[in-house]
This record gives C-alpha cells, sequence and structure tokens, in this order.
C-alpha cells in the first residue's frame, strides 16, 4: 500500500471539479478501484479521504467488534453510510458531493493533506490553523515514536 504524503492546494472549477494530486492518484494506482472513498471527518471540519482497498480494511476491522455494540452502529453510520466512492475523470479529477464541501466549509479552494494510509481535504484556512494548533501541541508533548 503506497502512502499519501504532503499537502497540495488545488482550485474547484466552476463545475465544482478538482484534481486531485499526482502523488496521491499514484497511491491508488494499483487499486481495483480508480478513484478514492471521501466521507465527512468526525473528528475535524475536514472530509477524510482513502483508497478503496483501505476502506475495505476498515470494513474488516468493524466486523470484529460486536454485532449489537452501539458504537458500532455509529462508526458504520458515519464511515459507510456517508462514505462516497469517486472514481476519477481522465484528467485526474473528482466532483466532491456539495454536503461534504459544506461540512468542511470549502468554496473555491482545497488543500489535500497527506496522513500516511489516508488523506484529508482542508479548507486552506482552517488547514492552516488546525496545522498550528498541532505544531504547538507535538512542541508540548514532544512524543516518541519506537520503530521495531
Amino acid at each position: 500500500m503506497s502512502l499519501f504524503l504532503s499537502s497540495y492546494e488545488n482550485r474547484l472549477d466552476t463545475k465544482g471539479r478538482i484534481s486531485v494530486p499526482a502523488s496521491f492518484r499514484a497511491s491508488v494506482a494499483s487499486d481495483k478501484f480508480a478513484g478514492v472513498v471521501l466521507y465527512r471527518s468526525f473528528t475535524h471540519n475536514c472530509i477524510e479521504g482513502l483508497s478503496m482497498s483501505r476502506m475495505e480494511q476498515l470494513a474488516n476491522a468493524t466486523d470484529k467488534m460486536g454485532v449489537f455494540d452501539s458504537e458500532l452502529d455509529d462508526l458504520s453510520a458515519m464511515l459507510f453510510a456517508d462514505a462516497r466512492p469517486l472514481a476519477f475523470d481522465v484528467t485526474g479529477r473528482i466532483v466532491i458531493p456539495p454536503e461534504l464541501l459544506k461540512h468542511a466549509g470549502i468554496t473555491d479552494r482545497a488543500v489535500f493533506v497527506g496522513r500516511g494510509t489516508s488523506f484529508q481535504i482542508w479548507n486552506p484556512d482552517a488547514f492552516r490553523a488546525a496545522q498550528e494548533k498541532s505544531l504547538n501541541n507535538l512542541r508540548g508533548a514532544r512524543p516518541n515514536l519506537i520503530i521495531s
């Protein structure tokens, strides 16, 4: 599985299409679905994005939860019922549904933000503020990753 890295700001055209960064398209090139899956973030005012194969991994993980678990109901409603599989057009663009754009406060520009095995799409101003907050949090916490 390829990774989604870096950040790219792109403009929505008059028909609501936006170009997915070439490196993000390359990250899903080997996937059986030629596109991405988007859904509303339930932790931030942004859009979450991933490959179809990663979405399948999340589905497999939820299968391990209890069938009558109330958290599974909430997670399924937000993750699967809200998900929008969007195929790339011939130039690598997608049309983000209006309800997702509204959730993220995106009007004419958006920032695609790599997050390893997934990515997010933000309103540029909101992303800059969130990025500054994250930087300040990390400076205080000084996390230590253990790589084995």
